[in-house]
């Protein structure tokens, strides 16, 4: 009789990387160049619009589907907050470089994840990674998102069209901006938070 081969080890679910909402997300950050070139080069506005409401919903449709299908995973959790991040980033000084926001406004967004970037550092030091995203956040992000392509509107189109798209876009600029800032302040809090703990431990 032939001795029992061990039985592979199932594999973390976790750990997949080919899923429907990671290649939602990789299309996703594809889609930034071409967000970017239509904006600087043709000035092509109302198909920059239309990547960005592309991107607005594959961004829903990931977080989604992830749920449907069971299909989260490490790095969905890590690529989804990161494809945001580049996308609100490369979008806002574009914005500022054609004049479509003000600097002070985009230094200020900019500002606030220069500053987050440099706690992560400090974090892998203790031995954590970066904190995890929180509500404020995805709701500052969720507003951004629906402002970007307001902003692009009232630039480009006139009459009650481009008076109601600047409203709004006033609107979810300002309402984002604020929770943006402020979910940077809960992510410092937090890193605080995690570094003080951390050192209790060490000295324990």
């Amino acid at each position: 009789m032939l001795p029992s081969q061990p039985r592979p080890e199932a594999r973390d679910p976790a750990d997949r990387l080919l899923t429907v909402p990671n290649v939602l997300s990789l299309l996703r950050l594809a889609g930034i160049p071409l967000f970017l070139w239509l904006l600087l080069g043709p000035h092509d506005d109302l198909l920059a619009v239309l990547v960005l409401a592309l991107s607005g919903l594959t961004d829903w449709l990931d977080g989604k589907l992830a749920r449907l299908l069971n299909q989260a995973s490490r790095l969905g959790a890590l690529l989804d907050p990161a494809v945001d991040r580049v996308y609100t980033l490369s979008t806002l000084l574009t914005f500022g470089a054609r004049e479509i926001l003000p600097w002070w406004v985009v230094a200020a967004l900019v500002a606030r994840d220069l500053v987050l970037l440099l706690t992560l550092p400090v974090l892998r030091r203790h031995g954590y990674g970066p904190p995890p995203v929180h509500y404020v956040g995805k709701a500052a992000t969720l507003c951004l998102l629906y402002a970007f392509p307001l902003l692009l509107l009232a630039h480009d189109v006139h009459g009650w069209v481009g008076a109601t798209a600047q409203a709004f876009a006033v609107a979810f600029t300002g309402w984002g901006g604020a929770l943006y800032v402020w979910s940077g302040v809960l992510y410092l809090l937090q890193v605080r938070l995690t570094v003080r703990a951390a050192g209790h431990a060490d000295r324990g």
